[in-house]
């Protein structure tokens, strides 16, 4: 999503430090932290690379893709996950053609030294190659000024150049981490305090928007500029509340950099994003960022999952940085904040016993309190992402100036709209049939499809089906375990392709038998395309059987060979039922 804002009329950076606004004490940080850099590099290589060569050169506004690039825009290069030095210089040249100037986290130096080169890591410059490079770097067409730390304040230079364009009021923001759960209680924190007076947006896998007019989003957490526009975009229409995913991705590589998020949310971690990630320490120190107010300075409470182990990593994070911690648990005999103190599900949804205790983090003085909750959302798992969800929306009250009435009644007024929530799409959703029971889900890890299993399999009179696969170019290490924890918690399994990307579903669906014993492979049936699948879980599922297709739930489409062909597995899932008579 790009935003154009009304005016887009040119300005220099040192009018955003001139303007006056509510950034103007962050962008001042901003410009010493440029100036200090700059300065830096320029005692050190190049008198030419000070903040005061692009200072008072106008721009209208900063991109972060070449491709987007319009006259006397501001290119921001940053490096690639996948660095490559031929590439970068190549965006550099090109952008250097129409861009007002280049604020670069890349050497540009070193660019211009090295032909072409796998990492960005012990570049040096030295002698005549040197020269020659500086030579070549001021034969651009604009200036280009070398800001390695560009990512610590990023997306206050893009808010604030937003901001002078037309200031808006924007958002308050909760932000959720975890491995599972974000998409659904980022949804269910929009849903609850839309439906006790306040406007929300979502921004996620799921899709970007107000309720109900989500449009869908290509990462869970977007670039520092597309996160940036889309708050600012938000602010223009009025929205009170964001409630955004925060991937480990996005954490690490400070894409929320700047995002006022005042309450933050940690659900669970599990073994995924591994090829990204060096271990699950890492992982985890990933997800802890969201908990330091170093990197949001906004951020007043810390509502974490207290079942989960990697819990005190966030809570230790948290408390060092003198935000307020609420926890949440499914286990009566753990205290907790917010605790599920009894639990009754069903195939309609769930009963719940809340147990409420602000006073166990010491931030009130009232009573424990127990509320009666009936719940729509399916499975145990979604007791606990809306234990989070109700947590977020009482922290937010207590921010709030409005706030008057005590913490436990602002708990009951949240409690009683549970019964209107809707599950988020592809999150544990019940595709209608006259016999049987379906469901879709994005459960994509071995402890998603783990949980999910487990849910449904307490309410399966018959046998539980499952059918799922593994995403190609991905950690290949996970592929074993997703179908180990499909054996252990399903019947039958049917094995298939689900995001193949450039590898072929073959290959993939041989890893995932690996250990395989002939037991489970009796129980078992192979098949790559994931139509003929859903087609022979249709076909071959008794009256009284359960069936979850896994692992793409609200995707509309399957990656192959860089191609996304349509497919949404709710829509093929009716289809089939139509087709098979189920309907």
């Amino acid at each position: 999503m790009t935003i154009s804002s009304p005016n887009n009329a040119p300005v220099t950076l040192q009018q955003l430090l001139e303007v006056n606004s509510s950034h103007k004490q962050g962008l001042q940080q901003v410009w010493t932290a440029m100036v200090a850099a700059s300065a830096n590099q320029a005692a050190t290589q190049d008198k030419s690379n000070h903040i005061n060569v692009v200072a008072n050169i106008p721009f209208h506004q900063f991109r972060l893709d070449s491709r987007q690039l319009e006259m006397n825009d501001a290119f921001i290069l940053l490096k690639s996950q996948t660095p490559n030095c031929q590439k970068s210089r190549d965006y550099l040249s090109q952008a250097a053609k129409n861009a007002a100037f280049i604020l670069s986290e890349v050497d540009p130096i070193a660019l211009f030294t090295t032909a072409n080169i796998s990492s960005f890591t012990d570049i040096t410059s030295s002698g005549d190659s040197a020269l020659h490079a500086q030579q070549q770097l001021a034969a651009l067409s604009c200036p280009v000024l070398y800001v390695p730390n560009i990512r610590d304040f990023l997306g206050d230079l893009i808010q604030s150049n937003l901001q002078y364009q037309q200031p808006v009021t924007l958002p308050k923001v909760v932000a959720v981490t975890g491995t599972n759960g974000k998409t659904t209680i980022s949804q269910l924190v929009a849903q609850l305090t839309q439906l006790t007076g306040m406007s929300s947006a979502v921004m996620g896998t799921a899709g970007n928007g107000r309720l109900g007019a989500l449009v869908q989003a290509s990462h869970t957490t977007g670039d520092a500029l597309a996160v940036q526009q889309f708050l600012y975009q938000m602010g223009t229409e009025n929205a009170e509340l964001l409630a955004l995913e925060a991937s480990s991705h996005g954490l690490d590589q400070q894409r929320l950099q700047s995002m006022p998020v005042s309450v933050a949310i940690y659900t669970n971690l599990s073994r995924d994003h591994l090829d990204y990630h060096a271990d699950m320490a890492e992982y985890a120190s990933a997800k802890a960022k969201l908990f330091d107010r170093a990197h949001f300075p906004d951020l007043t409470h810390a509502i974490i999952n207290i079942d989960d182990e990697y819990a005190q990593v966030m809570i230790d994070t948290a408390q060092a940085s003198d935000v307020i911690v609420w926890t949440y648990s499914l286990n009566p005999s753990k205290t907790a904040t917010f605790v599920a103190a009894d639990i009754k599900p069903s195939l309609q949804g769930v009963e719940i016993t809340l147990r409420s205790d602000i006073n166990s983090n010491g931030s009130g003085n009232e009573k424990i309190s127990n509320i009666n909750i009936v719940s729509p959302l399916l499975g145990r798992f979604n007791v606990a992402n809306l234990l989070a969800a109700i947590a977020a929306s009482v922290a937010l009250s207590v921010n709030s100036n409005d706030f008057d009435n005590g913490i436990y009644s602002d708990v009951e007024r949240i409690a009683a709209v549970v019964p209107q929530l809707q599950g988020a799409v592809g999150r544990m959703q019940r595709v209608p049939s006259n016999d049987g029971c379906f469901i879709v889900d994005y459960a994509h890890t071995p402890d998603a499809l783990s949980q999910v299993l487990a849910s449904l399999k307490t309410h399966c009179k018959g046998q539980l089906w499952a059918v799922f696969g593994c995403g190609g170019d991905r950690d290949a290490g996970k592929r074993p375990l997703m179908a180990q924890a499909g054996l252990a918690g399903a019947d039958q399994v049917i094995l298939t392709a689900d995001n193949p990307r450039t590898e072929d579903p073959n290959v993939i669906l041989q890893d995932m038998q690996a250990g395989m014993s002939t037991e489970q492979y009796q129980r078992t049936h192979i098949e790559p395309a994931r139509q003929a699948a859903i087609e022979y879980a249709v076909s071959h599922a008794a009256a009284d059987d359960i069936v979850v297709i896994a692992g793409k739930g609200h995707e509309t489409y399957q990656e192959i060979n860089h191609v996304r062909y349509d497919f949404d597995d709710s829509i093929i899932l009716q289809q089939t039922l139509a087709q098979a008579g189920r309907v």
